[in-house]
């Protein structure tokens, strides 16, 4: 039977209602699809491991023993914005934690000393490649490529091809300490859970504020209830992070550290001048001049920043094994660039978050972590691993080009 004016016209309206909702549905799965395959992993392998990897001991040496590999990928986040990379960023690490040593070990230097001198040792560094990339106009994968070889080789002359150890114990305290426990000493780390009930009610109040300025500017905002479901998963999330650490020894130092580390660069990238310019500068670099973006400046600090990110993980490496050795950093720099990319970032420039590359440092340390469990060798880890930044990297290139079409 013919269908009246009126029944088709309803039709239309209920395929564009529904297109709306598919339309929706995939926009909340390209934006947060990190985390889905985040959750989807812990799951998976803590059914593979029959439970060992949610184990407060197995999550604990997963911070700590990931800790470099995370601060590396937030400084690379910044240098892939502006659509370069930093292949020196490993021998840096080397290098740095060579340097520490020497300092701490054989000039009986102070520990904050030392540690400041090796953090403006690779903002140094930083400069160097920030000098011949910006200024010069040598390409970033050329210079840094230069730097990976030579840092490589001062790492072997510093050290004469020898280990140097052991570091002051302040200075290990770095990435194997914990909170101490202030108000309790029972079988759970109350100042840890405390510390996480704050954070988490931090992260909601932040959620809250951001969608009623947003809504206040009359920009469109996500609906009520999935914008209550959101904050509920923000909250159990750390909640249930918190727990699992205070039944072992609460919270790591470095956790800390990398929290303030990851509140500080996602406050610089989203609510500052310099985060809208190094966006505009990876999109378009001509454009971004053309907007009277100082882009060389610009470039130079950023790879000055790369040089101290890249030496507080060298400290950090050097603290964990309480020893620097010539081929500590190997294979850093690959890490780092396929925790940014995995983390949603375009091998372009222009796109990624701060949240994106720390997602995308703990896939990649869940994956080593899980599978060495399972007994899987570093062959097929090394495999596994490719394949998966192949496919990130894929499914970026299909997000934009449905977004354009």
């Amino acid at each position: 039977m013919e269908q009246t004016s009126d029944e088709k016209t309803l039709s239309k309206e209920n395929n564009r209602e529904k297109k709306t909702i598919k339309d929706i549905a995939l926009d909340i799965l390209s934006k947060y699809s990190m985390i889905f395959i985040l959750i989807a992993i812990l799951i998976a392998f803590q059914l593979l491991t029959d439970g060992i990897l949610w184990k407060p001991l197995n999550i604990t040496n997963l911070i700590l023993q990931n800790s470099h590999v995370l601060v590396l990928a937030i400084g690379m986040l910044l240098v892939i914005l502006l659509g370069d990379v930093d292949l020196s960023v490993g021998s840096v690490v080397a290098f740095v934690g060579a340097a520490s040593a020497v300092m701490m070990v054989q000039w009986q230097w102070h520990p904050m000393i030392a540690i400041i001198a090796s953090l403006l040792v690779g903002g140094l560094i930083g400069a160097w490649n920030g000098f011949w990339i910006s200024y010069v106009g040598i390409p970033a994968f050329i210079v840094t490529l230069a730097g990976l070889l030579s840092f490589r080789g001062l790492t072997q002359v510093i050290l004469g091809g020898t280990t140097l150890a052991p570091f002051p114990t302040f200075f290990t305290k770095l990435s194997s300490g914990y909170i101490p426990d202030f108000i309790g000493n029972g079988e759970l780390h109350l100042t840890s859970i405390l510390i996480g009930l704050v954070l988490s009610l931090l992260s909601v109040w932040n959620m809250w504020k951001s969608r009623k300025r947003k809504k206040d500017n009359l920009f469109e905002v996500e609906s009520s209830a999935w914008f209550i479901t959101k904050a509920a998963i923000m909250f159990a999330s750390i909640m249930l992070l918190t727990f699992v650490l205070a039944s072992y020894q609460g919270y790591p130092v470095i956790l800390i550290l990398l929290a303030v580390l990851v509140m500080i660069y996602g406050f610089l990238t989203t609510k500052t001048t310099i985060g809208r310019q190094i966006y505009a500068t990876g999109g378009n670099r001509k454009a971004a001049e053309l907007s009277g973006v100082k882009t060389k400046k610009l470039t130079f600090w950023i790879f000055v920043n790369m040089g101290v990110m890249a030496a507080l993980s060298g400290l950090l490496v050097a603290s964990r094994l309480n020893a620097a050795t010539p081929n500590a950093g190997n294979g850093f720099e690959l890490d780092a660039i396929a925790a940014v990319y995995i983390g949603g970032a375009s091998a372009s420039g222009g796109i990624g978050t701060i949240l994106g590359a720390v997602i995308g440092g703990l896939i990649m340390g869940i994956l080593n972590n899980g599978m060495s469990i399972m007994g899987i060798g570093i062959d097929w880890q090394q495999a596994i691993k490719g394949l998966i930044l192949l496919l990130a990297v894929a499914f970026d290139i299909y997000s934009r080009k449905r977004k354009a079409s």
